[in-house]
């Protein structure tokens, strides 16, 4: 197959990319039931973005000349379960550089909303009632960031202004940046006491599945609050609903394990939980950020250039 004839499989139409290469033949598919064209025949796969595994997974199996996967989404646990159905070499890239900014803009909005006391204000302007009172402040208090990446960077990046007493931060691997040190998941266990808002940021890998179970929970302060803007699987829910209904802890999450939650789940009517439906990259930055990122992947590609962002090779 050469450049000139292999096909892209794009969800956004190719005509409102600005800087595509001209090489190629550009498919548009959202994850229609009819695929576009031959998959046999696509040698860059752009996965339509939230439209959950199995869309993600279904072409695989046919695209035996794809050289590059490529998410829109930070995560590429939707996509991991079909890399065995692909030949060896093919690259598997994320979308680092888009969602950090409409992510870390979330993580502020739930921290600073459950602190404050926003949904309880929001029912009481529903019924009329002027609930006036004393609130916590992000001021002043230690956060923990676990899943310290470009989207935990960038959450760090605007806590800033609001005066917190201490950031901690923890990632695979330990390392130091221009704020200070970043430490392992081994260090938990002496950052979790003391840390007043526990942030989530981390990719769902067999390391992160369930991190946060009944151990980890019992080793937060009362009354500390838990925000999780990275995937659902990377919380106990059963072991959170445990300490949400003593009222011990406060969460705020953007994900969910079930996802969605289904009506009637307990966790919609437990005390102190602000629920957010998996909106962190769903947002007006999100397009312009994703359309720049394919464009230069694009570009290398037809270059013949290393891509990047590439988190797993296929072997």
């Amino acid at each position: 197959m050469t450049a000139t004839t292999a096909d892209v499989w794009l969800p956004f139409p190719a005509e409102e990319i600005d800087g595509l290469p001209e090489s190629f033949n550009y498919l548009f598919w959202e994850g229609e039931p009819d695929y576009p064209g031959d998959p046999a025949d696509c040698a860059y796969y752009v996965v339509p973005y939230m439209k959950g595994p199995e869309v993600a997974v279904r072409p695989l199996a046919a695209m035996g000349a794809v050289q590059v996967v490529q998410t829109l989404s930070a995560g590429i646990d939707h996509v991991e379960p079909g890399l065995g159905l692909l030949p060896a070499g093919v690259r598997l890239c994320n979308a680092k550089g888009v969602h950090e900014a409409s992510t870390a803009e979330l993580t502020l909005t739930l921290i600073l909303a459950s602190l404050r006391g926003v949904p309880g204000f929001v029912h009481g302007q529903d019924k009329g009632e002027w609930r006036s009172g004393f609130y916590p402040a992000l001021a002043d208090k230690s956060v923990l960031i676990v899943g310290y990446g470009s989207i935990g960077s960038a959450i760090e990046d605007r806590l800033v202004p609001f005066e917190c007493a201490r950031v901690a931060r923890v990632a695979r691997s330990a390392r130091t940046t221009a704020r200070g040190p970043v430490q392992t998941l081994d260090d938990l266990p002496a950052l979790l006491p003391e840390a007043d808002v526990v942030i989530l940021s981390t990719p769902l890998n067999p390391s992160t599945q369930g991190l946060v179970d009944a151990d980890f929970l019992a080793a937060m302060p009362d009354g500390a609050l838990l925000v999780n803007v990275a995937r659902g699987g990377v919380v106990d829910t059963k072991a959170l609903l445990s300490e949400l209904e003593s009222g011990r802890l406060r969460a705020a999450l953007d994900v969910t394990d079930p996802e969605p939650l289904p009506a009637g789940h307990p966790l919609w009517h437990a005390p102190n939980v602000l629920i957010t439906p998996h909106v962190g990259g769903s947002a007006s930055a999100f397009e312009p950020r994703a359309k720049r990122l394919l464009a230069a992947q694009l570009t290398r590609f037809a270059a013949g250039e290393p891509v990047r962002n590439v988190v797993a090779t296929t072997g």
